[in-house]
């Protein structure tokens, strides 16, 4: 049984144009070079003819893998959210304790989490310790180095 995954209406249609372009262009691209590697000769000792099979089938696995991600997503709907806690989509402005050092997240899905465009996940050490809080809270976050401390500054959508 697969588990229902939450994207925003930009990270679902991300994992589209993916799936569309592995579909389009990648498998077309993939049955030609295996076709150009039968057109050498003797299969039974053509390492290209082997080595296009297995590109084809890791190609088909990634395919089904998206396949299957999109069977099971659901668009985040931002109006039923309460904006006077951390939810999945909130922009959050954090200062950690330790070293006052201000920072922005946006807590997203998995499948859209990016640290260098400030987008952690929900399912994150971190993100899981913010969720629910409110403005002025302080979260405890264990992570693998200790526990860190953040204020909650503010709460955006």
């Amino acid at each position: 049984m697969s588990k229902v995954s939450y994207y925003t209406p930009e990270g679902l249609k991300k994992l589209r144009d993916e799936l569309n372009q592995l579909r389009d262009i990648e498998r077309p691209n993939a049955s030609h070079a295996i076709a150009e590697a039968r057109d050498k000769g003797d299969l039974s000792e053509n390492a290209e003819y082997d080595a296009a099979k297995e590109a084809q089938g890791m190609l088909e696995m990634k395919i089904a893998k998206l396949e299957e991600i999109l069977s099971n997503a659901r668009v985040i709907d931002e109006s039923q959210f309460d904006d006077s806690k951390i939810l999945v989509l909130s922009k959050v402005k954090l200062k950690n304790q330790s070293n006052g050092m201000e920072m922005n997240y946006t807590l997203v899905a998995d499948g859209e989490a990016n640290l260098a465009a400030g987008k952690i996940s929900v399912n994150s050490p971190i993100g899981k310790g913010l969720l629910g809080k409110a403005v002025g809270d302080v979260a405890e976050i264990k992570v693998p180095n200790g526990v860190l401390k953040f204020e909650i500054l503010d709460i955006s959508r």
